[in-house]
């Protein structure tokens, strides 16, 4: 899961036509924000040095790549004891953590449905917590499906999840849409001929959408 890039809305130029639109999940579809469970328990200066000192934006990675918890776990009780207790706190309420749909993208999701478009997922997060999303977010069912970082061993950017996408789904890159909220991860797309969108924010990916041809219906 990509976390909070703070970054403004772009739009892409005119492309070929759209045939399938892959959607990241984290902050896209759904909403995630592990601050909510250790704000329990801690104040924002000790969520800070959790988050400094347990380096959790690489751990959380090496998760959505696929590596077990257990073995994370261990690693962190080596370097920082500490701080196993504040991982777990994350880990055993990771449903908690989950914010609900990000607002607009679900009938985003509709409307392309409806419009026959094929829709799929690509999403960094861990197999072992994928189960939550659906529940958390219903249009993420109306996905054909979902290609999960954590089941694969291969994590966005890495130009091979992308590399998967197509090949599995048979996709044709310059008539694919993506979208999501990391610059690099949509850089890597973009590297691999697909039309990409950074998102933030409904209103802008229906913009983007419309540019490419697909005719959903105009932001507010």
């Amino acid at each position: 899961m990509w976390w909070g890039s703070g970054v403004t809305a772009q739009s892409t130029e005119t492309s070929p036509t759209i045939t399938t639109v892959v959607f990241d999940l984290g902050q896209v579809l759904v909403g995630w924000d592990p601050r909510r469970i250790w704000a329990r328990d801690l104040t924002e200066e000790e969520i800070e040095a959790f988050l400094v000192e347990s380096a959790f934006a690489t751990l959380n990675h090496s998760l959505d790549a696929g590596r077990p918890y257990t073995e994370a776990r261990t690693e962190l009780a080596k370097r920082a004891p500490h701080h196993v207790a504040t991982l777990d706190a994350y880990w055993n309420a990771i449903p908690d953590s989950l914010t609900g749909p990000v607002p607009g993208s679900a009938e985003i999701v509709s409307e392309i449905a409806d419009l026959g478009l094929r829709l799929l997922g690509l999403t960094n997060w861990s197999a072992e917590t994928f189960h939550h999303a659906p529940v958390a977010a219903p249009a993420i069912s109306l996905l054909e499906d979902v290609l999960v970082s954590g089941r694969e061993g291969l994590a966005k950017p890495d130009p091979a999840i992308f590399e998967l996408l197509v090949q599995r789904y048979d996709l044709t890159p310059a008539e694919t849409f993506f979208t999501d909220d990391s610059p690099a991860n949509i850089e890597a797309a973009r590297s691999l001929g697909l039309q990409v969108h950074l998102f933030a924010g409904a209103d802008g990916l229906r913009s983007a959408l419309r540019a490419h041809g697909v005719e959903i219906a105009a932001g507010s």
